[in-house]
């Protein structure tokens, strides 16, 4: 039988429900999302489901972590279908707060972010991102004193900052990452996928096969300088306008010269036409 989702809209709602599950002895699992739910973030909650006696999914457009650049107004907002599908995946709670309930009048903390927030990537070209993503998260940590949190490996720089913000902050939160989930040709699931043009979407795959071609060049002895630069012309040939292609460590996201050095993480950022796309993938060694 399918269960029902219950939707709250407080922190002081949120809270009570929480309390009423760890009183039974539930463990809570915690999925953050900013909702216009796909495949991906089901897998998250399925996952939850797997780890934990009861799931809390989140869904708040976060506006603190939109740059100036970037139109707020326009991201997808789904919640009823969003709620069918939470509920068809069994999350025993949608937390879905107005702007207001996050950032009353008057809030002025913010989270301050060094080591895998300012390493190049994705803050190179989203100052401020970080920033508006720790703060965020680190009040749902609190609001719903939840055991574990789920995230996607799709962002990959955003897992490693939040791991290491909970851990420095010793939040007491098992941070976990989730396998990206692809769609058939292997592009990685997006809410963003759907602003793809056909002709787009056809091309948009070509970054995970290049991602995949310069980890079989890596395991077979090409050195990382020229493996990186054959993936950035392939990307650049293809109509890309290529933000960053990089190999980093998994962990520090600190640049690597080697495999040696590992384990390796293959980061990459692309535009398609008015589409930024993100992908990453393991460099699976032996000793990995």
């Amino acid at each position: 039988m399918q269960r029902q989702t219950l939707v709250v809209r407080t922190v002081a709602e949120l809270r009570k429900v929480i309390r009423d599950f760890h009183a039974a002895g539930d463990t809570v699992g915690l999925v953050p999302t900013m909702g216009a739910l796909h495949d991906g973030h089901i897998a998250l909650v399925r996952e939850a489901r797997r780890r934990a006696a009861r799931v809390v999914t989140t869904i708040f457009v976060n506006p603190t972590q939109f740059a100036p650049t970037e139109d707020l107004a326009k991201y997808p907002r789904t919640e009823a279908a969003d709620l069918a599908r939470l509920e068809e995946a069994g999350c025993d709670v949608l937390f879905a707060p107005a702007s207001t309930e996050i950032y009353p009048a008057g809030f002025a903390t913010t989270v301050s972010l060094e080591g895998p927030a300012t390493v190049g990537l994705e803050d190179r070209f989203r100052p401020t991102h970080f920033a508006g993503v720790a703060t965020v998260v680190a009040k749902l940590f609190t609001q719903s004193a939840a055991d574990t949190a789920l995230f996607g490996e799709k962002d990959y720089q955003q897992l490693c900052v939040v791991t290491r913000m909970a851990r420095d902050l010793d939040l007491p939160i098992e941070v976990i990452g989730v396998p990206t989930v692809r769609e058939s040709d292997g592009l990685a699931m997006s809410s963003r996928n759907r602003y793809l043009s056909p002709d787009e979407r056809a091309k948009a795959p070509l970054l995970h096969r290049t991602l995949a071609q310069i980890a079989a060049a890596l395991l077979g002895g090409t050195d990382v300088r020229s493996a990186l630069s054959q993936g950035r012309h392939a990307i650049a040939a293809a109509g890309f306008a290529l933000d960053y292609l990089e190999a980093r460590h998994a962990i520090s996201l600190a640049p690597v010269s080697g495999l040696a050095e590992g384990p390796v993480r293959l980061l990459v950022a692309a535009r398609l036409g008015t589409t930024r796309l993100i992908d990453n993938i393991a460099v699976e060694t032996s000793g990995n």
